[in-house]
């Protein structure tokens, strides 16, 4: 199972918030290049990357000071990117893969604009990933912050066909809340999408990670951990051995 540390981006600093909530941010670093380093010198070979600004609609200067950290990130040796965020046009889906990043996920436009989301994930096929997110079953949108009146069955059981072949599955009601997860739900969510999931939201400990890992590869092909990382609930190293099924 693949195990993304995470770095959520708000003008060009490190943060985590709760729920997605702005009001409830904490900043973890004002240098998120070396938050990078550091993973990679842990042994992560892979980093999530979610561009708050732009998913939130920030002022263009703090979606340059972004642009410019994620640019940097994708140059640390050794670490692979997947970004998400406000990503809602050709040109920005461009961009970021000139940047380097490995993996793109599209959110709010799957859902707004699935004419589109299809003609992207046609054109770029495995660069690109489907971002789902969902409070109590609703799909979420514009950075959390809008329902769309769609169940988590519905947007998801259409992926397949719009060309999709990874998904990032949220479960907002426990992002950044260390409450722990939902192995099942994310289960379900696989068996609905027709192919593994890497699950994003809530994770709090080892015994988290062990228990998506041993969902096995046919549901979870990865999990994102952040604030319980940030906050010394583990550490990396500890979190890739329970991510490849050993012990920490």
């Amino acid at each position: 199972m693949i195990l993304f540390p995470a770095i959520d981006l708000i003008a060009g600093k490190v943060v985590r918030l709760e729920r997605g909530d702005r009001e409830h941010m904490k900043v973890y670093s004002d240098d998120p290049a070396a938050v990078a380093r550091s993973f990679a010198e842990q042994g992560a070979t892979w980093v999530h990357v979610v561009d708050l600004s732009a998913a939130l609609e920030e002022d263009e200067g703090a979606r340059e000071a972004n642009t410019r950290a994620i640019e940097a990130i994708c140059a640390v040796e050794g670490l692979s990117v997947d970004i998400g965020g406000g990503v809602r046009s050709l040109a920005r889906i461009d961009e970021l893969a000139a940047l380097g990043c490995k993996r793109i996920a599209l959110g709010t436009v799957l859902v707004r604009e699935p004419g589109f989301a299809e003609v992207a994930a046609r054109a770029f096929g495995g660069l690109l990933v489907a971002d789902v997110a969902a409070r109590d079953g609703e799909v979420k949108v514009n950075g959390w912050r809008e329902g769309v009146s769609r169940s988590v069955e519905d947007v998801v059981g259409e992926l397949s066909s719009l060309g999709f072949k990874h998904l990032v599955f949220t479960d907002i009601a426990r992002d950044g809340m260390q409450t722990g997860i939902d192995a099942e739900a994310y289960r379900r969510v696989a068996q609905v999408a027709g192919f593994p999931v890497v699950a994003s939201g809530g994770i709090s400990s080892l015994d988290d990670i062990r228990a998506l890992a041993a969902a096995g590869p046919e549901a979870i092909e990865g999990a994102i951990t952040g604030r319980a990382l940030y906050e010394g609930a583990f550490n990396l190293a500890e979190a890739l051995a329970a991510a490849e099924g050993g012990e920490a």
